[in-house]
């Protein structure tokens, strides 16, 4: 067997800057097509909501697109698609991001966008009011028509009894219909500020010409001071096993999901994080994965099995397993294969040649992202939004590669324990 040598860092040639108001910019030059993704990234999510007031996050991201003085609902929107362009925002736990894909000659009215609805967005009654409706329909189809949701939101919430990851992005229903013109116009004054924004530009422009636009717009935003920081309480370590389960007459496929808790690239050791990353993808990383060759290509008590994990949040991050059942295995079969495949796992670690696949995977994804302007505009701009650098991202490769057999074997023997567990089950009705 022939374990390759460390690969090189990534290899991007990615510049960073910071405007006199505080506001963080990353540009990532790529000349090979002219077209530009222009991203602004909030560092503040869901997590970030105010007790009571779930959701706000998200409702102010629909909210951004009700238009200010200067530009009206709906025209830049029209202005956008006039350029063949394409934009969308979207709300996560530790931030925000909106986003548009242009020609690049018309970067300079995307940061003018930006720049205006940063500061001048309007928050007339008239539309905050049906807005509320229109998310509130979105969480009746995303969650109350979809069992599998809804033991999602239950699965969430026994991981993480206290910290605000347990509560769902878009809020809660009850929340929800509270949320008024007021709790949004407080939200956005605090948190839409330049000193807490993040500026990616990737696609073919340069330093020079991104700083130049960048100045003339952004720049002219006042600074606030220091950026607001986040309030959050911190999650105890779990001491018990839980379960929580959902039976619904409109499962069709029954499912099998275990969790735990475990530290992020900015709550921990990232050495553990590193070689979660590893553990993860050993265990549930396509078809070539631990539980994928166990369950379903040698016991065949399983249609499908994968594992989860994302390093990159800022409090706790959810490391987890999940599988369905063929047609004819029952659920507690499937359960004791998921336990013995984990147990062997414990017990013995995985082989180097199990490694060596998954560095390889890892990287290799990673450097395939190398080829799309927006993946890269995603990944640094996700990166800095959670506390990370630069440096971190590009960094990421080589430290994935160094890490060790019995690096893995520790940490998922620390981590990965019954009475740290939760565990969901998605039933069909009986």
């Amino acid at each position: 067997m022939t374990i390759h040598a460390p690969t090189a860092r990534l290899s991007v040639p990615v510049e960073a800057f910071r405007l006199e108001n505080g506001l963080d910019v990353v540009v990532v030059p790529d000349r090979r097509a002219p077209v530009v993704t222009h991203m602004v990234w909030y560092r503040n999510g869901s997590a970030d909501d105010p007790a009571g007031k779930s959701g706000i996050a998200h409702f102010l991201e629909h909210l951004m697109f009700k238009g200010t003085a200067r530009w009206p609902a709906g025209e830049f929107s029209k202005i956008v698609a006039g350029y063949g362009g394409q934009e969308n925002a979207f709300t996560s736990f530790d931030y925000t991001a909106y986003f548009q894909r242009v020609p690049k000659e018309h970067l300079r009215a995307m940061m003018d966008y930006e720049a205006d609805r940063m500061t001048g967005l309007s928050f007339d009654e008239a539309v905050v009011a049906p807005e509320r409706d229109v998310v509130l329909e979105e969480r009746r189809m995303r969650v109350d028509a979809d069992p599998a949701a809804q033991l999602g939101e239950e699965f969430s919430s026994a991981l993480f009894v206290h910290h605000p990851y347990g509560t769902p992005i878009i809020g809660w229903e009850h929340e929800i219909e509270g949320l008024t013109r007021a709790d949004a116009f407080t939200y956005y004054q605090r948190f839409y500020t330049p000193e807490n924004a993040i500026l990616v530009v990737a696609g073919d422009t340069d330093l020079d010409e991104t700083r130049k636009l960048a100045e003339a717009t952004y720049g002219k935003i006042a600074a606030r001071g220091e950026a607001p920081a986040r309030k959050r309480p911190s999650e105890p370590d779990p001491r018990a096993e839980r379960r929580v389960s959902l039976s619904d007459p409109r499962v069709r496929q029954p499912s099998l999901r275990r969790g735990w808790l475990t530290p992020t690239y900015l709550s921990g050791d990232r050495g553990e994080v590193f070689a979660l990353e590893l553990a993860a993808e050993i265990l549930g990383g396509g078809t070539t994965s631990r539980l994928y060759r166990r369950l379903c290509a040698e016991e065949e008590i399983a249609a499908g099995a994968s594992a989860y994990f994302m390093g990159s949040m800022v409090d706790r991050a959810a490391f987890q397993l999940s599988a369905s059942p063929r047609p004819g295995t029952d659920m507690a079969k499937l359960e004791a294969g998921l336990d013995a495949a984990l147990a062997t796992f414990l017990a013995d670690g995985p082989s180097e040649l199990e490694l060596a696949r998954a560095r390889t995977r890892l990287v290799a994804e990673t450097v395939f992202a190398r080829d799309s302007q927006s993946s890269l505009a995603r990944i640094f701009g996700a990166s800095l939004a959670v506390g990370e650098t630069v440096e971190d991202v590009l960094a990421w490769p080589e430290r994935i590669e160094s890490v060790t057999r019995e690096a893995v074997i520790e940490v998922a023997r620390r981590y990965l324990r019954p009475d740290r567990s939760v565990t969901g089950l998605l039933l069909p009705a009986a």
